[in-house]
């Protein structure tokens, strides 16, 4: 299970029908929150997403639509009686933002958070890493300290095939054995080496989080290949003016970035509330890079070969 759920597709400011950035990835049951504007808790609510089992955060900067939804969100968890712990990859100061909201509004928490900051780890550098998942830190340019981040797959194991198995008439009570990487001896005295009845692991999917950001060759290197990668797309390509001053990316600039890095999927978001029709920024991008997808608030998305 590998998946993304999109929350919010506005920049600056929702409106009708968009939310502000904020999505949940989800691998082996395991979920995991990016950014958290306005309103995340709501469209969490609307969209039936699992809010209370939500295993870590992740923030990319600090600017309003990416964190104003977290202090109301971890409010929630506590009236909610959350007692696991949580831990929070974000810019160090978001810290600063979280203790003083708490201490003016005479809140406290039901359970024990942690902020990793983000300042401690070098673009490249894995921040979190499970037994068989792992996030590293990826370049943005943006007006304020932002990082990206990469979730990858890893420790993919071979796959035991059954077929194979059968057809050397080893019995069913072995497989187990097998699976894990064990020869094995029959009963006849028959060794069968785990090598017999495997396959090769799945190459190890990935998604790609880039927040907001201008146009960057440096990531290329960090997402090359990436089955899904999730780019800003502010504006369309007629304000390329206005997303160099805002260090926003263009639509074309976006599907530029996933072409030069042979990523296999595009999904675009973060888009200027001035686009009622996101139509235009679409064509720009497949005129690019045709496989590309306009994120929609509720939607999900399959993370595939």
């Amino acid at each position: 299970m590998f998946h993304l759920q999109v929350l919010g597709t506005s920049s600056a400011m929702p409106i009708p029908g968009r939310g502000t950035t904020a999505q949940v990835l989800t691998y082996n049951d395991k979920h995991y929150l990016i950014d958290c504007g306005e309103g995340t808790q709501t469209q969490m609510m609307r969209f039936k997403t699992k809010m209370h089992r939500l295993d870590a955060l992740f923030i990319s900067h600090l600017h309003g639509d990416h964190i104003l939804g977290l202090p109301g969100l971890l409010s929630s968890f506590s009236l909610e009686g959350r007692e696991k712990a949580l831990k929070i990859y974000a810019p160090a100061a978001i810290k600063t933002l979280l203790d003083t909201v708490f201490q003016l509004t005479y809140s406290y928490l039901s359970y024990p958070i942690e902020i990793i900051p983000l300042e401690d780890f070098q673009v490249g550098n894995v921040v979190f890493e499970t037994d068989s998942l792992e996030v590293r830190l990826l370049p943005l340019k943006h007006r304020i300290y932002c990082r990206g981040f990469l979730f990858k797959e890893i420790n993919k194991k071979p796959k035991f095939d059954f077929y194979k198995a059968k057809a050397l008439d080893i019995p069913n009570n072995y497989f187990h054995l097998l699976k894990l990487g064990n020869n094995i001896t029959l009963e006849d005295g028959t060794f069968i080496q785990a090598e017999q009845v495997l396959n090769p692991p799945d190459l190890p999917k990935s998604f790609a989080y880039c927040s907001d950001t201008a146009f960057y060759p440096d990531l290329i290197p960090h997402i090359v290949g990436v089955n899904l990668l999730y780019h800003e797309a502010t504006f369309a390509n007629d304000q390329q003016k206005r997303a160099k001053e805002t260090a926003h990316s263009t639509a074309e600039q976006a599907a530029t970035i996933a072409q030069n890095a042979a990523v296999k999927q595009l999904l675009l978001g973060h888009f200027s509330a001035r686009y009622k029709d996101l139509t235009p920024l679409w064509n720009e991008a497949k005129a690019i890079f045709p496989n590309t997808l306009l994120a929609n608030d509720g939607e999900t998305y399959p993370i595939n070969d």
